[in-house]
């Protein structure tokens, strides 16, 4: 399978009593799906992962994949700080079947040494299923070294990696040392990455606006003009859905536009009044609410 193009980093819609809202997540599958992105990302960060049970984790993931009924190809997020947490999650999405790969996020708070980031990959690679690496020192604590991305890209299930650090030299450096596909991790990034060599995004904006950025994302990566022109007129969106922690700011955008309630599970909560106003009247201007 060919990775690129929009993969929506999937929110995890709760009911008000906090327990998962089945019904709404298959309504956002759906409006992805007719958005034309190409992938979705279950249970990773902006799924609130953390905070998900076991069978619940397996259970979006599943469900998700029956949503998507082969329209979209679907990377679940199986990672953990723990190697065999990782594994045994990886193993059972294997089991269930319809997953085209999995998200691995470097391990977090342990902040492993090179030799345990090679071994932790290589080990959840080992098992079968394509494998992205997920970069993201912010909430991980710990960068994914060049030299550890470069032996891990020898492994014949290690297909590609989201770069969340910030940096687009780094998808230069990337494609310069091997032929690892890689995945922006920015929505704000994407373009430039995609100018150095990235192969798409792995996007939190399009939990919102799924057409539009398929259609930016496409244009970017044919090296259409208009792609400038899009990213010039999304910024605003882009910026404002980091107002706050991911994914409360997307939550928030899709609750306002009556597509999943405002429900978040400690220690995430609700924004604040002043933010909420900012992102509404952003969401206004793109004519959203």
């Amino acid at each position: 399978m060919k990775f690129e193009g929009t993969v929506t980093a999937m929110v995890t819609p709760f009911c008000e009593d906090g327990s998962v809202d089945w019904g709404a997540l298959r309504a956002l599958v759906e409006r992805q799906a007719e958005g034309g992105v190409e992938g979705l990302v279950p249970v990773g960060t902006s799924g609130e992962s953390p905070t998900l049970d076991r069978k619940e984790h397996l259970d979006v993931i599943a469900k998700t994949i029956e949503a998507a009924a082969g329209r979209m190809f679907v990377v679940a997020g199986t990672g953990a700080n723990s190697t065999a947490e990782a594994a045994d999650l990886t193993k059972e999405v294997i089991a269930m079947g319809g997953a085209a790969a999995t998200l691995q996020v470097t391990p977090y708070y342990n902040k492993p040494n090179a030799e345990g980031l090679y071994r932790h990959f290589a080990t959840i690679a080992d098992l079968g299923l394509p494998v992205i690496l997920y970069n993201v020192p912010g909430r991980s604590g710990r960068e994914l070294p060049l030299d550890v991305v470069k032996r891990l890209a020898a492994h014949p299930n290690i297909v590609a990696v989201k770069e969340a650090a910030g940096s687009v030299d780094r998808v230069s450096a990337i494609r310069d040392m091997c032929d690892l596909a890689v995945f922006a991790g920015d929505d704000s990034l994407a373009l430039p990455m995609i100018s150095a060599g990235a192969c798409g995004v792995i996007s939190v904006a399009s939990n919102v606006i799924p057409r539009e950025m398929s259609d930016f994302i496409r244009a970017a990566l044919a090296g259409d003009a208009g792609a400038r022109a899009a990213h010039r007129r999304l910024w605003r969106l882009f910026h404002a859905l980091f107002l706050d922690t991911n994914p409360i700011p997307a939550k928030e955008a899709l609750a306002m536009m009556g597509l999943a309630k405002p429900v978040f599970r400690l220690p995430l909560c609700g924004t604040t009044p002043e933010i909420r106003e900012r992102l509404a009247e952003v969401l206004r201007g793109y004519g959203l609410v």
